[in-house]
């Protein structure tokens, strides 16, 4: 398990080892290696985050070296199947993706697409976008009027 936290008083983010293993596995550690990703599912006890699964990339994701485009399918029935076992509990909280960079940094597309995520968001609460590098990741809660707050940069996973 990891924990950040931007200030005292600020909010906290917990991610559960079985999600950093996932994120561990699809680490672009070779050069023919394609972006991953999908979506976070866990705890929200505002401000602070649990995250409990991280959806893995399906056959209808689009993966190339340094593009990935995740389509509904697969990851909105895993969604809705743990909102549902929970009782509304466990909830959606964001995407995560891979980069092929040592440590990673967000792209204009990745910005704008966190963005409209959050502003898309029927609670209109701010949604989480990881990135995993091949050492270390990046973490930012964005907002729908698209000011973000890192809550983690160059963390070696």
């Amino acid at each position: 398990m990891k924990y950040w936290r931007v200030s005292n008083d600020g909010p906290c983010l917990v991610i559960q080892g079985h999600v950093l293993e996932v994120f561990k596995r699809y680490r672009q550690t070779g050069f023919f290696t394609p972006e991953s990703g999908g979506i976070l599912l866990g705890y929200v006890r505002d401000p602070h985050i649990e995250i409990l699964v991280a959806s893995e990339p399906t056959r209808w994701d689009k993966r190339l070296r340094c593009f990935f485009d995740r389509k509904a399918k697969g990851h909105q029935e895993l969604a809705q199947r743990y909102w549902t076992e929970s009782g509304g509990l466990i909830r959606y909280v964001g995407e995560w993706h891979t980069h092929p960079e040592d440590y990673p940094t967000p792209s204009s597309v990745d910005r704008e697409g966190w963005t409209r995520l959050a502003r898309n968001s029927a609670d209109k609460r701010p949604v989480l976008g990881i990135i995993i590098g091949r050492v270390g990741l990046h973490v930012e809660l964005v907002t729908a009027d698209g000011s973000a707050q890192v809550m983690a940069e160059e963390a070696k996973q």
